[in-house]
């Protein structure tokens, strides 16, 4: 996988909602950028080693510009911060070329569900499909009209029949009701879903009850809480492959941060068990998986795990490093 850097300059930023500013991002050298996929993302180094990712919400025939949003989150840990604080028009950035780990599949029909900040990978599926003519139709959920962003550009889309809003703050009869939604739909229609935890454990929990095929669920998560195990976190060691040597980590930290600070670098994004960019082969050990990025059947396997979150249930973990 290419690690190259983009160079890309802040053409324009706006307000589009509380708390949320998108960003539009071109070449600094006026060239087109690379292709990208609806649910695509890219990584956007903010500075001082922060590297946060943001999913892509223009159009995905756009070659001229990227557009992102991004929330200003309370418990930030540095990126949605500086990006809000520090990022303004005319600013240069350096990101990679996009990746995409949510993408469109082929459907008969698509339901998009947006939780908050998570509408900016389902806008670019929107966009997709209107595009495509391919039937489909939109649920966006948010706290209050103020906090719902893109809310004009939805209205003046050739989409914005296929969109429904849902707030919070509102009358509990435009409040979504997922399972009277499921139970009229098709059952080969495919869910795509994208926002905080709690709105993707209702989505899923309401699919499963209604016995929704796990293959036709996409997700994914904007931020995840790491949860520690019952009892607390213990030590544990890790083994570097490579060279044999053994690194004790402490109950307090993650195994990420002890190599890092060993120096021994493992590329890293979200810190959160989300995004998959820190995901390191384990050739011994049993991991104590905690991430969010890898489907059960590929936890169960054990030959990789996330060191930014997930620790060991075994004594030591050899690892392919």
């Amino acid at each position: 996988m290419s690690t190259a850097r983009l160079q890309v300059r802040v053409a324009q930023r706006c307000n589009e909602a509380e708390d949320i500013c998108s960003y539009e991002l071109v070449s600094v050298d006026g060239a087109e950028l690379p292709p990208f996929t609806a649910g695509a993302h890219i990584d956007v180094h903010v500075g001082d080693g922060l590297v946060r990712q943001y999913s892509l919400c223009n159009p995905p025939h756009e070659r001229h510009r990227y557009l992102i949003g991004v929330l200003r989150d309370p418990a930030s840990r540095g990126g949605s911060r500086a990006m809000h604080e520090q990022v303004q028009t005319g600013a240069t950035l350096q990101i990679s070329a996009p990746k995409n780990h949510f993408p469109l599949a082929e459907a008969p029909r698509s339901l998009l569900l947006a939780g908050g900040i998570g509408v900016t990978p389902v806008l670019a599926m929107a966009e997709a499909l209107s595009a495509q003519g391919a039937p489909f139709e939109m649920h966006y959920c948010a706290r209050s009209p103020e906090r719902a962003a893109f809310r004009e550009r939805i209205a003046a889309s050739a989409f914005a029949p296929q969109v429904h809003f849902h707030y919070d703050s509102g009358d509990a009869a435009q409040k979504l009701d997922l399972p009277a939604l499921l139970a009229g739909l098709d059952r080969g229609t495919h869910i795509y879903l994208c926002g905080p935890q709690g709105f993707i454990d209702y989505v899923k929990g309401c699919a499963k009850a209604h016995d929704w095929p796990q293959e036709q669920v996409h997700l994914e998560y904007f931020g995840a809480a790491v949860a520690p195990a019952a009892g607390g976190d213990q030590p544990f060691e890790v083994k570097l492959a490579s060279s044999g040597k053994v690194y004790t980590i402490p109950a307090d930290s993650t195994v990420l941060r002890v190599l890092n600070d060993a120096g021994v670098f493992i590329p890293a994004s979200c810190e959160q068990g989300v995004c998959g960019t820190c995901l390191t082969r384990v050739l011994d050990g049993v991991p104590d998986h905690r991430d969010l990025y890898l489907e059960q059947a590929e936890q169960a396997a054990n030959d990789q795990f996330t060191p930014c979150c997930s620790r060991s249930k075994t004594a030591m973990l050899t690892l392919d490093l």
